[in-house]
């Protein structure tokens, strides 16, 4: 009869189990298996408009040569005299993603180029007749390095020669590494038929899930593949114990259960993590010295954001910033972000005129007047003149709405702020931005500084850059400098200002700020100064190691 008993309680108590396992955890993990679908569905969304964007800017570079290519036709050139050499020479200086523009003969061998570079070992692995008129076609070159080209074809004139535009397919390719060591997406770049261009990023392993996310380009029939590791996902682990004792603990627990799958998922959105960290203050500024290359004196610094998370991991700005921008995020981080710099090294700053201090913006906010209202209030009580800011926007993000963005540009330079072109060479409107937005500063990119010396074609120019910089009373500067040759090759063309890690990394608050007083300690009147024509370079890292 016990035994009948307690057979019977523990088969009751079972089915009370299973009914409360039932009743709470049906609804919750019906809720958690929608939710996780959504952020799946929100997170292939942010990838899928990152493959987007790669489309639009391979488009837009293979556009440039297109343009290229048709203006060197209109002009009639189909042969290789000095004229036509000349003219493609122009061309290339036009169409800064173009690494050589040159007359093919009938059986496809360079007959010349506007670069004057040998032609070398080069290996066709796939072409492809374009759509359209101009009897156009899409070339994959291989090197003989292994590197993969990309080239562009048109007829020129009725001898059989054609004219061709070469680019290296990394130009095709977006930036896709995070922070550190940390997983990276993978981008893979196919032409039609499936050939590999060229790749970026980890390639994820076969056992690791992951995502893939497709874009292809129809007018030149490129295809993106990006390939997203979910462990880039946090996983959230829900423990939920469920009594099942009687059905107002089932609710209570229904009701904690939705409220603590919400603020775990919460946190889960890469959107609501930022908002999250930005309100924690995590977003802080590093600071890249930028020098005067013949004196070795400090002309200011680049700030650049990082993500110092509460563990102290820190997390470099290409894998938040495009997230930043597109979920309008980006104004209230450089708010924030100028409002540290003013507290951080304001003073430091503030007490040496010379010194400039520069704050990198998303183009989408030189178009809005509100950012005027924003410097103005931020710096106007700060150590800091308007003086000595500089804002920078970068040639590689389009600009929409010209007449709206000069405008903004007026009102900021009508505060004293200077502007400046970051990136100049690799983006969308060659020189229009500097003829048209009126700016004060050209920042040129680290491509042409690494070809400077070894590249003709690159070292025209920067030379044309700096010709062009002087005459129209603007600064320029050097960006990703990295060793002394360079810095040597960069004051024989003329340039002044560079910045790079010959010099120091970007650096944290406290570390700049020691290199301040190291370099330009306040007691320096009554030091010898360096001449500006002196015959030697000190390293502004040296310089802080030594005080």
């Amino acid at each position: 009869m016990i035994g009948t008993v307690v057979r019977g309680l523990t088969r009751r108590n079972i089915i009370a189990v299973v009914a409360g396992v039932l009743l709470v955890g049906a609804p919750v993990l019906a809720f958690d298996f929608w939710l996780g679908g959504f952020i799946d569905k929100q997170a292939k969304a942010e990838v899928s408009i990152a493959a987007r964007r790669a489309v639009a800017l391979a488009g837009t570079r293979l556009d440039q040569a297109t343009a290229a290519l048709e203006a060197l036709a209109a002009q009639g050139v189909n042969s290789c005299g000095p004229d036509a050499v000349e003219a493609m020479r122009r061309a290339a200086f036009s169409a800064a993603p173009v690494k050589e523009l040159a007359v093919l003969g009938p059986d496809g061998q360079v007959l010349c180029s506007g670069s004057g570079l040998p032609p070398g070992q080069r290996r066709l692995v796939f072409t492809e007749r374009l759509p359209g008129a101009g009897g156009r076609s899409l070339d994959i070159i291989r090197l003989a390095n292994a590197r993969n080209m990309v080239r562009l074809r048109r007829r020129a004139g009725a001898g059989g020669n054609e004219l061709a535009a070469l680019m290296p397919a990394a130009l095709l390719l977006p930036q896709t590494s995070l922070a550190d060591g940390l997983a990276s997406v993978y981008v893979t770049l196919v032409a039609r038929d499936g050939t590999l261009i060229g790749a970026a990023g980890v390639r994820p392993a076969s056992s690791e899930p992951h995502f893939s996310v497709s874009a292809t380009s129809d007018q030149f029939g490129l295809s993106y593949e990006i390939l997203v590791p979910r462990s880039l996902l946090p996983a959230v682990h829900v423990d939920l114990r469920w009594p099942g004792m009687s059905a107002i603990g089932a609710m209570v627990l229904i009701m904690l259960g939705f409220t603590t799958l919400t603020r775990r998922r919460a946190s889960d959105n890469p959107v609501a993590r930022l908002r999250n960290a930005l309100a924690a203050g995590e977003f802080i500024p590093y600071y890249q010295p930028i020098v005067d290359i013949r004196s070795g004196q400090l002309r200011g610094a680049e700030v650049l954001v990082r993500w110092r998370k509460p563990d102290g991991t820190l997390v470099l700005p290409c894998s938040f910033i495009p997230l930043a921008e597109s979920s309008g995020l980006s104004r209230a981080m450089t708010r924030d972000l100028m409002r540290r710099v003013c507290a951080e090294a304001g003073a430091a700053i503030g007490a040496r005129p010379a010194l400039k201090v520069s704050f990198n913006l998303a183009g989408q906010l030189f178009s809005d007047e509100t950012i005027v209202k924003d410097v103005r209030t931020i710096f106007a009580n700060s150590p800091i003149r308007m003086s000595q800011v500089v804002l920078e926007v970068t040639e590689r993000d389009p600009i929409e709405n010209f007449t709206e963005t000069r405008r903004t540009i007026a009102a900021l330079q009508g505060l004293g702020v200077r502007i400046a072109i970051d990136d100049v060479g690799t983006g969308h409107s060659g020189l229009s931005y500097m003829l048209k937005l009126g700016v004060d500063i050209i920042k040129i990119d680290k491509m042409f500084v690494d070809a400077v010396g070894t590249d003709r074609n690159s070292t025209t120019i920067v030379e044309t850059l700096v010709d062009l910089a002087h005459n129209m009373r603007m600064d320029i500067v050097a960006e990703g400098v990295e060793n002394f040759e360079q810095v040597m090759q960069l004051r024989e063309l003329g340039i002044r200002s560079a910045q790079g890690y010959v010099f120091a990394p970007p650096l944290p608050g406290s570390s700049f700020l020691q290199l301040v007083e190291a370099i330009d300690p306040l007691n320096a009147a009554t030091e010898d100064p360096v001449p500006a024509d002196a015959p030697y370079y000190v390293s502004a890292r040296n310089r802080m190691d030594a005080a």
